[in-house]
């Protein structure tokens, strides 16, 4: 592998039962390459609606899966978020439903007396990810940094969300970094970091098989001592292989991560493997990974969150070309000073090959991918600043053009889901107006 160059409203207060948990609100209106910095083009403008809840500035991070999606009479988006709490400091995480009808509403998670839950806010961890089992029912998991487990599920479509954690393996556990993705046959996996050790965080994978109603331990996928695993993201293919996108950081935890790493896994050997194919005994470690982005130049592995300025990757999302995984990151070289730049990553050749997507500028924690038809890979991520701060990127032979989808608007996190009709959904928080978009393009 070649290494790159050098490089405010505040939410009731009342306890809200289960009779309340639905509220209808109206609608509103090739070898590795690094490629020049990409140039703006003009893009017809993405459907834009302002969910009709107040969102809590805590609703902001990088690794998390808070959309999903699923067709019945029609397209229906879920969209997990954190709600203002009774204070400054707290959230209370929530679910907004779109029906196909373009009707919001909104279902609180609810603890076992009925209450809506809240905790402390937490940027960065106390985040919230949802899906979608086969038979409706929803499923979040809610504010864990370390803690024990908050997991919420409907126990039928349209029910109320309400406390399911004593249902889950591991208990006692310290868990982070949920990330969720729903099966063809409508079972649903989930990735997470174990653990509050100084010197071993590892990541494991569960399984809710959706006949049977219950969740399993599948396998700690990676772990190595001296080292925390930060889960990025889980993707499905048709056949149910299941592919995992991780990172590494130096024990206990870093805010600036290493290694960006991939496994998959088919479910009907048990047998994890690379991205060639080829077999990989777990739980994998930084030295037995398929590594999608390696060290390079003055990376090293540290703890500092402040002092430490050299290379280091932070947060990465994952999408699918068939079974081929294709892998958009920010990683910060040597070349880039303090800016984290974005990447695209993708195997070929028996290695992992990168190309350049965006270099002109600072980004935030935030970025997603998908596969169209019409563009092939769209990589999506954030300008730390500007009039137009979130931007799709497109590649035509080997060359990366840009342009927002939704321009004018300040959200400044996102996250995307692309649903059965080839629709990119995008999620979009403006943590600073306290307003979360939906947009589909």
């Amino acid at each position: 592998m070649h290494p790159l160059p050098y490089r405010a409203l505040l939410a009731p207060a009342a306890a809200l039962t289960a009779l309340l948990a639905l509220v209808p609100a109206a609608p509103r209106a090739q070898a590795a390459t690094v490629t020049p910095a990409s140039t703006a083009v003009t893009a017809a403008a993405a459907t834009v609606e302002q969910i009709p809840y107040a969102m809590d500035s805590s609703n902001q991070a990088a690794w998390w899966t808070p959309a999903a999606t699923y067709k019945g009479r029609g397209q229906y988006t879920y969209f997990a978020f954190n709600e203002p709490g009774s204070t400054a400091a707290t959230h209370r995480p929530a679910i907004a439903r779109r029906d196909p009808d373009g009707v919001w509403s909104r279902l609180p998670l609810l603890t076992s007396d009925g209450q809506q839950a809240e905790f402390a806010d937490d940027n960065g961890h106390n985040q919230p990810s949802v899906a979608r089992d086969g038979s409706g029912r929803l499923h979040v998991f809610t504010s864990m940094h370390g803690d024990t487990w908050r997991y919420f599920r409907t126990d039928a479509p349209g029910g109320a969300v309400t406390d399911h954690s004593a249902q889950m393996p591991d208990q006692g556990q310290g868990i982070t970094y949920p990330v969720l993705t729903t099966t063809p046959n409508g079972d649903l996996y989930l990735a997470a970091r174990i653990g509050n050790g100084n010197d071993r965080r590892p990541g494991k994978l569960y399984r809710w098989n959706n006949a049977a109603s219950t969740w399993s331990v599948v396998a700690t996928f990676a772990s190595a001592q001296y080292r925390s695993v930060y889960p990025d993201d889980l993707a499905v293919d048709a056949s149910g292989k299941v592919h995992i996108l991780f990172e590494w950081s130096k024990a206990p935890s870093s805010a600036f991560r290493h290694k960006l790493s991939y496994l998959r896994l088919d479910p009907a050997t048990g047998t994890f493997t690379d991205s060639t194919g080829a077999p990989l005994a777990t739980p994998v470690t930084p030295d037995t990974a398929d590594v999608i982005q390696d060290l390079t130049s003055g990376e090293e592995w540290s703890s500092d969150n402040t002092g430490y300025t050299a290379a280091a990757v932070q947060s990465a999302k994952l999408t699918l070309d068939g079974d081929v995984p294709k892998v958009a990151y920010r990683y910060r070289s040597a070349a880039s000073g303090a800016e984290f730049h974005v990447y695209y990553g993708y195997p070929s050749g028996g290695g992992w090959q990168r190309q350049t997507v965006y270099s002109g500028g600072q980004t935030t924690a935030a970025i997603g991918i998908t596969w169209d038809a019409t563009d092939l890979k769209r990589v999506y991520y954030v300008k730390s600043s500007g009039t137009d701060r979130v931007f799709a990127a497109t590649e035509t032979n080997g060359s990366w053009t840009s342009a927002s989808p939704v321009p004018g608007l300040t959200a400044d996190r996102l996250a995307v889901r692309r649903d059965s009709d080839g629709n990119d959904v995008l999620y979009l928080p403006d943590t600073k107006s306290g307003i979360l978009y939906y947009a589909r393009r």
